[in-house]
């Protein structure tokens, strides 16, 4: 009997010491953690929302759209300390860049029209900004309508847009085509999972 007595004392006192190392490591922990000084663009996705940029009415773009991207406010959430200020979740942190259309007053339903109607005479290629192939359509007949044809499919499914690589204007909920490629960031779902 004393020996099973001696036995659970000493586990007990075992846990005892295991318990007060763990809320010790935490509390260090958590004084190392208040010392460090975070700025916010370093905050980690889901410590942070961004807010939608400024859409223009007319153009159904982001209002300061530059060379594919645009500056939007960043609100840390609530309770998260960078540059020295702990946030309530409702005031901007730091302003971060996100990808946008970059147009230039290319209406793709104008393209469209001009490609219907009068694309055997190249003004659709003209108003693009392609004035060689504009000219060329236009001594051919539309290339005997087949490059007309051939045009038109182009500008429909927009494979062919404005010559300075600026996107068409167009709704804001229209449907746009979104280009995708393959990089070294990309995912392949393993095959056995598929199956």
């Amino acid at each position: 009997m004393g020996y099973l007595q001696t036995l659970v004392r000493q586990l007990s006192e075992r846990k005892l010491w295991i318990c007060l190392s763990i809320f010790i490591g935490v509390l260090l922990d958590m004084a190392c953690l208040e010392d460090v000084e975070f700025t916010c663009s370093e905050l980690l996705l889901g410590q942070y929302q961004c807010s939608d940029p400024d859409i223009d009415p007319t153009t159904q773009a982001a209002i300061g759209c530059t060379d594919g991207s645009v500056n939007v406010d960043c609100y840390p959430a609530p309770d998260i300390t960078c540059d020295g200020i702990t946030y309530n979740g409702t005031t901007p942190g730091y302003q971060k860049q996100v990808p946008c259309r970059n147009t230039k007053g290319y209406s793709y339903r104008t393209t469209l029209l001009l490609s219907i109607f009068l694309g055997m005479f190249g003004v659709d290629r003209m108003y693009l900004g392609y004035p060689a192939l504009g000219l060329l359509k236009f001594c051919t007949m539309g290339l005997l309508f087949v490059g007309h044809f051939v045009d038109v499919i182009l500008i429909a499914t927009q494979v062919v847009g404005p010559a300075d690589r600026s996107e068409y204007e167009m709704d804001f909920y229209a449907p746009k085509l979104i280009k995708m490629g393959v990089d070294n960031e990309t995912y392949y779902v393993p095959q056995d999972v598929l199956t």
